[in-house]
């Protein structure tokens, strides 16, 4: 283990996070790509300019570069909205949300998808865009995709480390999690899927699927459907991503609140230089600009406008109680506490 001052730059959970430049990061709802090289970018949506009256949704997908996890140099727009074009996907208005991006191990290729909620059509719906470098350009290659004839809501993407196969786990709205086998490329859905965790309807649906693995043992945490309000997550184990799935709980066990420490998550990073450190990325959505935790939390209340440029990070180290994933609360850390 290596010490560290607290004087020094730490990840501290639930405060504004700046880039190296002393601004705001916007890489809300995203994840991590460990490059070769040792770099790490953190990637997701650029809410710097979003509205409260949702006209600007949001100004494209945005980039950060690190060597340590801690401190982020920004990169610039690697995916830029269009201005011009309203019915494009990529115009600000239209709800884009919770970009993923894979590398094909085949093809070299870094292949993007995106949850557009139409407002055009009124339905959810994939984008799909490729690049040969991460930082792009990245070129559309699918608009107005229904998977398997599906709305899709909020989805994470994977790709097996022995088979190179992808997978793309999404919300089929508001009934249940689909697990689909992506095409050789990863630009669409080909193959086997199955469903998983059906419900009714919200808040007990499952979305924001996050995906990870450890010593052979699928992982998914979800949460409910509440809006931007927080909930109580739950996380399932399984042998295979297709199942079944086994309902372990909820992941915070020592958050009495129920609402997963005011935050969401986006995504599970497994450390590539680290023995066992899995970090839970989350976004605390609904928040007041200052990093205080507020009790209660406003919530996304029908008329009640929520400031997502405003949004924080809440990332957490996960600890593991057997095999049972546990994530629990740290003022500050540093991923230097692990070996």
């Amino acid at each position: 283990m290596t010490a560290w001052s607290t004087d020094g730059p730490l990840i501290r959970p639930g405060k504004p996070w700046l880039d190296s430049s002393g601004k705001r990061i916007h890489a809300h709802g995203g994840s991590i790509l460990a490059h070769p090289d040792g770099t790490f970018y953190w990637y997701g949506e650029n809410k710097e300019h979003t509205t409260t009256d949702s006209s600007v949704w949001h100004w494209g997908v945005r980039a950060y570069a690190s060597t340590d996890l801690v401190t982020w140099e920004d990169k610039g727009l690697i995916i830029p909205p269009v201005i011009d074009d309203p019915e494009s996907p990529l115009h600000p208005a239209q709800w884009l949300d919770r970009p993923h991006v894979i590398r094909n191990p085949g093809t070299g290729t870094y292949v993007c998808w995106l949850k557009i909620m139409n407002r055009v059509t009124g339905h959810q719906e994939s984008t799909v865009l490729v690049a040969h470098d991460f930082l792009g350009p990245y070129r559309m290659v699918r608009t107005g995709l229904r998977p398997h004839g599906m709305d899709a809501g909020d989805f994470d993407l994977a790709v097996d480390p022995v088979t190179g196969r992808g997978y793309y786990f999404y919300e089929r709205v508001h009934t249940a999690l689909i697990c689909a086998e992506l095409s050789d490329d990863f630009t669409t859905v080909e193959g086997e899927y199955s469903s998983h965790f059906p419900h009714a309807g919200p808040p007990d649906t499952r979305e924001a699927p996050a995906y990870f693995v450890r010593d052979g043992v699928h992982h998914l945490i979800t949460s409910g459907t509440t809006g931007y309000s927080p909930n109580r997550s739950e996380i399932a184990s399984a042998p295979s991503p297709h199942g079944p799935w086994t309902v372990l709980g909820d992941p915070h066990p020592g958050d009495a609140t129920g609402t997963s420490f005011h935050s969401q998550v986006s995504a599970v990073f497994r450390h590539p230089g680290k023995r066992d450190l899995y970090i839970a990325l989350a976004d605390r959505w609904i928040a007041d600009g200052s990093g205080a935790t507020l009790f209660p939390l406003p919530t996304d209340e029908p008329g009640q406008p929520i400031d997502t440029s405003i949004a924080d990070y809440v990332w957490l180290p996960l600890a593991f109680d057997g095999p049972h994933p546990v994530i629990e609360w740290r003022d500050a850390w540093h991923p230097d506490d692990f070996e």
